[in-house]
């Protein structure tokens, strides 16, 4: 309240204490303005006390109020003071805005209403502060949660993505997988007729070998041998990529095996490449097959001869790896492994030739410049021996191959070496029942075997061998083909140890099932095409009577 002249501000203040309005005198405009920072429902300010005072500091604080305050102040003017007839009240509303004029003598009762309708009006509009300030929070936080979901989706987004770009790498492993496998199967079954062909030429070829034949006609049955022999590599090679000739794991030391391959590198590629070596000193030991690794390095070097220009660089290399989980299907799974890697300076290839390198038969070669089973043997032996295979490459660069093999640990034993031959004559009369569903195949074989001495029973199917063996008590030794219609090798093994126990088995096969005949030793298996020596030597080992170290064939219900 400022009414600095008169008993007003005593009446006034008498009256809204009454009322139970709590007052606060200022005895200037200045104090006025000073004690309104401080906040308060009204001002009750009598015209005469701002009349000749300066009113910019009231203006300015009237002017500074934020958009939900509109101060009131109730005038107290003399009789006839209004608008219309005084014109500093006009100047007083643009100074103070909202403004309430009350006429003096003024009766207790308009004072007290004019004082509580000001404060009821200050008071909604501390309610509206509240208000704006409470939707303030709440779009505050409103934009905080939706700037939070964003993000949440934003993340999710992005994990879609990469489940999405892993799902459609997972699908083209799978696709390639199935590729790889379905052809896998096909080379085997390929394999396996080729190699009851090349049985019956090889077999036949010999044995017209053996007779007095002009010197023109062995060269030419000669020539027939090789060329089968040939073949027999190329189903070997089929055989690998698809995973089914049985291996030799044995402890090999991989820079061992590099050192020894120099000359055998150096004659085959020439002059004209440059061959390095890069042995890891510390290498780990290799559990492999000594004979396919070499296999594998020269089918990698020869690729790599013929990928490059005259004056290349091939560098083998070993080394120890710890890897992770596989991002392609011919890569091994993780774990330790010890590396030998192929590298050549060559053209490199295009995303779509590795996409089918490991593919059998697939080169970019010429015709007749290549089988395309390098890679797909390398492949095939890598993961039958519990590895992989993993190709860096860029187009016109160079390519490096790196094959994984499983890494031997401390538990692991060396090979020992098995006894020498036996004689391939038969000792004594011995009774052979001979299984094969090919006639041609059946025919050469007893031709071996009775050339050998042997007493040769013949059965052309599983069916038959198993009446055979009920009707005749004399057969000593069982020689079975693995792959046959209606009943296979093992379920035929399977049926003659139950009723024979003691009986001898060997499998002769065109491929080897390594896992249905994973508990026939080396010696139960004679791999298609074979000679007489090695036949004569399986045979004879299985049926030698002193012998301990004789492991015959145990069917599966025995495992």
């Amino acid at each position: 309240m400022l009414t600095p002249l008169g008993r007003d501000s005593e009446i006034a203040a008498s009256l809204m204490r009454e009322a139970g309005i709590e007052v606060l005198v200022c005895s200037t405009l200045e104090a006025l303005c000073h004690e309104l920072t401080y906040g308060a429902g009204f001002a009750l300010v009598t015209d005469d006390a701002l009349q000749s005072s300066d009113l910019s500091g009231l203006a300015a604080w009237v002017g500074e109020q934020p958009p939900w305050s509109d101060f009131p102040f109730v005038l107290l003017t003399e009789r006839g003071g209004g608008l219309e007839r005084n014109p500093s009240a006009s100047r007083l509303t643009s100074a103070l805005g909202n403004v309430i004029f009350l006429e003096r003598p003024f009766h207790p009762t308009s004072l007290v209403s004019v004082a509580r309708t000001a404060l009821r009006g200050r008071r909604r509009q501390y309610e509206s502060r509240q208000r704006i300030e409470e939707i303030r929070e709440a779009e505050h936080t409103l934009e905080r949660r939706v700037e939070e979901r964003t993000s949440e989706l934003a993340a999710a987004n992005r994990q879609l993505l990469g489940q999405i770009e892993e799902r459609e790498k997972v699908e083209a492993a799978l696709r390639q997988a199935q590729r790889l496998e379905a052809v896998g199967q096909l080379t085997s079954g390929v394999a396996h007729d080729f190699n009851n062909l090349l049985t019956v030429v090889i077999g036949n070829a010999r044995q017209l070998a053996k007779g007095d034949v002009e010197p023109n006609v062995r060269r030419r049955l000669e020539m027939m041998e090789q060329a089968a022999s040939r073949g027999a590599k190329l189903t070997a090679q089929l055989l690998a990529f698809s995973r089914r000739q049985k291996l030799e794991p044995q402890l090999v030391d991989l820079n061992h095996t590099v050192a020894n391959m120099r000359d055998l590198l150096h004659s085959t590629m020439g002059g004209s490449t440059r061959i390095e070596t890069v042995l890891h000193p510390e290498l780990w030991t290799a559990l492999i097959d000594p004979t396919q690794i070499e296999l594998v390095i020269l089918n990698l070097a020869i690729n790599a001869r013929d990928a490059m220009e005259v004056g290349g660089t091939l560098v083998v290399e070993t080394g120890n790896a710890t890897l992770g989980e596989p991002q392609r299907p011919e890569e091994p799974p993780g774990g330790e492994y010890v590396m030998v890697s192929v590298s050549d300076t060559g053209s490199g290839m295009s995303p779509e030739v590795l996409a089918k390198a490991f593919e059998p038969f697939f080169t970019t070669k010429m015709v007749g410049k290549g089988s395309g089973l390098g890679l797909s043997q390398v492949f095939g032996l890598a993961k039958q021996s519990g590895g992989g295979v993993r190709i860096d490459t860029r187009p016109g660069e160079g390519t490096s191959v790196k094959v994984y093999l499983p890494r031997a640990r401390a538990a692991s034993a060396p090979r020992t070496e098995r006894r020498a031959a036996v004689p391939p004559r038969a000792d004594g009369d011995r009774v052979v029942l001979l299984v094969d569903d090919d006639s041609a195949v059946r025919e050469i074989t007893a031709t071996l075997l009775t050339e050998l001495g042997y007493t040769v029973v013949e059965a052309g199917s599983g069916g038959a061998a198993l009446d055979m063996l009920q009707r005749r008590a004399d057969i000593d030794l069982m020689l079975l083909d693995f792959a046959m219609p209606g009943m296979n090798g093992a379920e035929v093994a399977r049926e003659a140890r139950a009723r024979r126990p003691d009986l001898p088995i060997l499998f002769v096969t065109g491929y080897a099932d390594t896992e249905a005949l994973a508990h026939a030793d080396e010696c139960g298996i004679i791999q298609k095409p074979f000679d007489d020596h090695e036949l004569a030597t399986k045979v004879g080992s299985v049926l030698r009577p002193a012998d301990p170290t004789v492991v015959a064939f145990r069917g599966r219900s025995e495992a």
